[in-house]
């Protein structure tokens, strides 16, 4: 069986692998009499070996390049499909001297996006509420001291026992509790699958990052990022402050980050994921998540505020 492709791999989608059925050849499928084909024994430790060293790749570096690894039983061959540059195909590849690996530069890609997500939920999707085409955005994911995952996003989007669910494909991404207003903009939606990434790129994105950490932002810093349903994802933000106050119809709340600058979250964004970038910009560090919005002024809630009023931490 080949591998799931991109975002799959790891501890994106699904969370868990699914079980393999009944995997005998049954009346129908040889109706035309012939004998299910087989590949060697050495393509098919070829291939285990390769995708062993795939799986262990997209874990520790992330979701940049996308992936698809099987031994074809057609032409006896071990097919590795990937965008990947060829230094790390050949890192995965290994020796390919018999000419048993056949290289294909494609690009595999999901049929999901951040607008129809599916378990395990990311931050940065899509989630519908009650109020006629009323939309936020999922925010990110913790845990409690149990180790059970919620995902944050903005208290004003859902309140308690309210049911989210996916923007377009109406599946349940979980139901509201905890709710902080007034005076704390945040929510947990609790009782689904949940992974440690959050939608990059566009609004019709099926590609995530994996968060990697999470902590108060730094005023004056200028290349925060937000990835909401409306704006999809950007950069460039500023925090000019870390202890100001923001009322709304759904009442004050403070300290909230205060920033601008770059394109900027709209209507929809509110609950998106509030971040800071690796090095590489694989690994996202979560500093908060949008809220409200006013002229060219964004305000956020803060990590720290979402950590003590719940009591949980970051799922990386």
């Amino acid at each position: 069986m080949g591998l799931a492709a991109g975002p799959a791999l790891g501890d994106g989608k699904p969370d868990t692998p699914a079980k393999l059925g009944d995997q005998r050849p049954v009346a129908a499928d040889l109706a035309a009499g012939k004998a299910a084909l087989t590949v060697s024994a050495e393509a098919t430790q070829a291939s285990a070996a390769i995708q062993s060293r795939i799986l262990q790749h997209v874990r520790a570096k992330g979701t940049k390049y996308t992936f698809g690894a099987y031994a074809d039983a057609l032409t006896g061959k071990v097919v590795v499909e990937t965008d990947a540059p060829s230094d790390v195909v050949d890192s995965l590849v290994g020796d390919n001297s018999k000419g048993l690996v056949e290289v294909r530069k494609q690009t595999a890609t999901d049929d999901f996006t951040r607008r129809d997500d599916v378990p395990a939920f990311w931050g940065g999707s899509g989630i519908t509420f009650a109020a006629p085409n009323g939309h936020c955005s999922a925010g990110y994911t913790v845990q409690n001291s149990a180790g059970t995952r919620f995902m944050v996003t903005a208290g004003h989007c859902f309140a308690n026992g309210a049911t989210a669910v996916t923007e377009l494909g109406g599946r349940v991404v979980g139901v509201a509790s905890g709710n902080g207003l007034p005076g704390q903009d945040m929510v947990l939606l609790g009782g689904q699958s949940y992974a440690p990434f959050v939608y990059v790129g566009g609004v019709d994105s099926s590609t995530g990052h994996h968060v990697a950490s999470a902590a108060n932002p730094i005023v004056g810093f200028n290349n925060y990022c937000h990835s909401g349903r409306t704006t999809g994802e950007h950069c460039g933000h500023t925090v000019s402050s870390i202890t100001g106050t923001v009322c709304t119809s759904s009442g004050c709340k403070s300290p909230v980050i205060v920033y601008s600058g770059g394109t900027l979250p709209q209507g929809g964004d509110s609950g998106a994921p509030f971040y800071a970038l690796s090095v590489s910009a694989d690994d996202k560090h979560i500093r908060g998540h949008h809220i409200a919005s006013s002229g060219t002024t964004r305000y956020a809630e803060m990590w720290s505020r979402v950590q003590a009023r719940f009591g949980v931490s970051i799922v990386t």
